[in-house]
């Protein structure tokens, strides 16, 4: 018969066994006559007969010497034999190990490894759990992450000796077996927790001696391989709990509605308990049998020394729970997008906060209820230094059929009515063709021969400037600057800025999209008013903390830091909601025609929070409007937010002046001034020097002071040079010099009386 090597687990049993031969041996004297009572004529051989042959030649019998009687021969004889059946009766179940061993499969984890997906916010708390493939809750935890007061009642409950036996309990094993012999019936199983999780990881059927053999290989074997650490943590990944809860954590937060981290004695001592019987114990549906059974935990613990009777009894006195709880549900979109985004991650941590964002999804659903039946809400919430996305609401209630509650309102196109007016003005004030002061008309007007706009309460103020036309949203002035600055150049900055704009198929931009003749989401709304907050840069937005790093974004800007400030400082001042305090929190409003879009979006210096409001199927409602429906929604959550708002810093380049003190091309604009950034008669104005890009060395850099000679060509004097949105001179002649504060860049720009203007960008050096 070919040789055969043993497993790991029988190898190592038959050693054990091997050793404890030996020792009994050596203390009973079993299998071993001595050579002094073997004599001549002793069958003793080997070793022992050498022995006596030696002894009998180097040394006389002692006088004292007799034969043994017959009485003592018959005794060694019968001890003899005891001896012997005792060794074929712990060599017939190390055989039988030895057979079991060998014919059993290399153990295979691979199924009892598998894990619940779940979702994490920013600081590791549960936002959502995903069951596995074959519907079971199991979710991921380690006994590092479980309270210690339950893996002590676990330990004094289950296996006491736990951290000392090799997996099996050989105390343990003979008192089963004791038991079943003298009570003809099964009193105590033996099994330790090792071969608890033996059986979870290979479940079987069957109830037999072979599969209980099979359990005690497979504990040596899971101990040798994973540790006492691991075993215990499958244990604990792998319990059941009744139905598909399966693991101390799914129990924990489906009994009790919490982690496992801190546990009562009475959870603790009935999260024990129920894996034994998770049936037949279930607290929501056999809740005195579960009671019996806690409390014969919290006796055993007390007994132990685990408890006091009094901190027993006091646990006795608590009720199990008697129905199940949801598992948390939180940022429900946001977490199937992670998942869609990485289906084989089995941990996924979120921007997110969970507290921001169980906050927000509580006033979506509350507000969207007050405004009336199949209304949905959507909030998000982004961290204006580092992009990443604090809450993310997308519906008034994942669950609700009634709102659609499943469609995220976030990701939907819809038309943002007057909330890309700010980006008209900054685009504006960027290009030098106006300023917050800036005087324009509000008044009856046609553009394009047949475009008439109107406010939307259909009045008028009549000359206003762009600070108050803004800060009050008016049709007329946003209007005509988009004409001014160009339809066509204001969406391709939007897009540029990494916006996706729908348009009408088959249409240009025209001047609709400035009153939300456009399509967009709140998503990307969002990114483009946290670029105001950043001085312009448009962020990216960041949805997950852990998982590979996104590549580098190229910079994108939707305006400069100059008009961004400008814009900032504008909304900052715009009349507030009811009950809202002014002048903390710069936010525009806007409602899409129809009544079908409400929105609000709002920021400081920390984080921007954007609001939308309506329905899913884009159905109009009456009544609905930005200001009074959304408003208040952002206002609301920028509490929820805390903290004080922080106002932007003011870039030193700003200009703050009344409108007399404007230099006089950006005091007014007139609606019968060029539109283009060229004046339409005689020479366009251009800057002649310094040309765009060039070098210039002044010397600037060994601390000199020097000038730096300014020429144009064309346009109609005066001329205003600015650099870096600050004036300079006002010269009737087309040549100025200016003198630098200092080496680095700078944007060069000049104006005339027509509203003319070009630009350069230089380096002084």
């Amino acid at each position: 018969m070919p040789h055969r090597t043993l497993p790991p687990p029988a190898l190592g049993l038959a050693r054990v066994l091997q050793a404890a031969a030996q020792v009994g041996q050596a203390r009973l004297g079993w299998g071993r006559v001595p050579a002094e009572q073997a004599g001549e004529g002793s069958d003793a051989s080997g070793d022992f007969a050498s022995d006596a042959a030696k002894r009998k030649r180097c040394s006389p019998l002692p006088t004292s010497w007799r034969p043994p009687s017959p009485a003592e021969g018959g005794g060694r004889r019968v001890g003899t034999l005891v001896a012997l059946l005792v060794l074929a009766a712990l060599a017939l179940p190390a055989l039988t190990l030895w057979r079991t061993a060998a014919a059993l499969p290399p153990l295979d984890l691979t199924a009892a490894s598998l894990r619940s997906t779940v979702i994490l916010d920013r600081k590791g708390q549960l936002l959502r759990p995903f069951a596995t493939a074959d519907g079971r809750w199991r979710l991921p935890v380690t006994a590092g992450e479980v309270d210690p007061r339950f893996l002590a009642m676990l330990k004094a409950y289950e296996d006491h000796r736990f951290d000392s036996h090799p997996g099996i309990d050989p105390a343990a094993t003979l008192r089963a077996a004791w038991q079943l012999l003298t009570a003809q019936r099964i009193v105590s199983g033996g099994s330790t927790l090792s071969m608890q999780v033996a059986r979870l990881v290979e479940p079987r059927a069957e109830r037999s001696l072979r599969a209980k053999l099979r359990q005690m290989i497979r504990a040596v074997e899971l101990e040798r391989r994973l540790g006492k650490a691991g075993v215990l943590d499958l244990y604990l990944a792998l319990a059941p709990y009744g139905g598909p809860v399966e693991g101390l954590r799914a129990a924990s937060l489906a009994y009790f509605g919490r982690e496992p981290a801190r546990l009562s004695f009475a959870e603790s001592a009935l999260l024990v308990a129920l894996p034994q019987a998770p049936e037949t114990r279930r607290p929501d549906r056999f809740a005195a049998t579960a009671r019996r059974a806690r409390d014969r935990v919290l006796d055993i613990a007390a007994a132990r020394g685990l408890l006091t009777p009094q901190e027993a009894h006091a646990a006795k006195a608590e009720p199990v729970p008697t129905a199940r709880k949801r598992f948390p549900m939180l940022a429900a979109h946001a977490a199937e997008q992670a998942v869609a985004a990485d289906p084989d991650a089995r941990v996924q941590r979120l921007t997110l906060d969970a507290r921001l964002q169980a906050s927000l999804e509580t006033l979506a659903a509350e507000r969207a209820t007050a405004l009336g039946p199949a209304l949905s809400a959507a909030i998000l919430v982004v961290d204006n230094r580092s992009g990443h996305v604090l809450a993310h609401v997308g519906s008034a209630g994942y669950l609700d059929g009634a709102r659609a509650g499943a469609v995220d309102a976030t990701a939907a196109v819809r038309s943002p009515g007057s909330a890309l007016k700010p980006f008209i003005y900054a685009l504006a004030f960027e290009n030098g063709l106006a300023h917050p002061e800036t005087l324009l008309d509000d008044r009856p007007a046609r553009f394009a021969a047949s475009y008439a706009p109107e406010n939307f309460d259909l009045g008028y103020r009549g000359t206003v400037t762009a600070r108050v036309a803004l800060q009050q949203s008016l049709n007329l002035p946003a209007v005509d600057l988009l004409e001014t600055v160009g339809a066509a150049r204001f969406v391709a900055r939007l897009r540029g800025a990494g916006a996706s704009i729908l348009l009408p198929r088959d249409t240009a931009p025209g001047l609709p999209v400035a009153l939300g003749g456009l399509g967009i989401t709140l998503t990307d709304l969002a990114r483009l008013y946290a670029g105001l907050a950043r001085g312009g840069s448009v962020p990216s937005l960041r949805h997950r903390l852990d998982g590979p790093p996104s590549p580098a974004a190229p910079e994108r800007a939707v305006a400069d830091p100059v008009s961004a400030w400008y814009v900032a400082d504008i909304l900052r001042g715009a009349p507030p909601p009811e009950n809202a305090p002014a002048g903390r929190l710069a936010f525009k409003t806007g409602t899409s025609y129809g009544y079908r879009d409400a929105w609000a979006l709002g920021f400081d210096a920390r984080v921007t929070v954007a609001v939308w409001v309506g329905r899913p199927d884009g159905a109009s409602v009456p009544g609905l409007v930005g200001r009074s429906a959304a408003a208040p929604m952002l206002f609301d959550a920028f509490s929820r937010f805390g903290g004080e708002p922080e106002p932007l810093p003011r870039p030193r380049e700003a200009l703050v002046a009344a409108t007399i003190a404007l230099p006089p091309p950006l005091r007014h604009i007139r609606r019968d001034a060029p539109k283009t950034l060229a004046a339409t008669l005689g020479v366009p104005l251009k800057i002649a020097y310094p040309p765009d890009g060039a070098r210039v060395d002044l010397g600037l850099g060994a601390g000199e002071k020097a000038r730096l000679a300014l020429k144009a060509l064309g346009g109609q004097p005066p001329l205003t040079w600015m650099v870096d949105g600050l004036p300079v001179a006002e010269s009737l002649r087309r040549q100025s010099d200016w003198s630098p504060e200092g080496a680095g860049f700078a944007r060069i720009s000049v104006m005339d009386a027509a509203g003319s203007s070009d630009s350069v960008v230089v380096r002084l050096e």
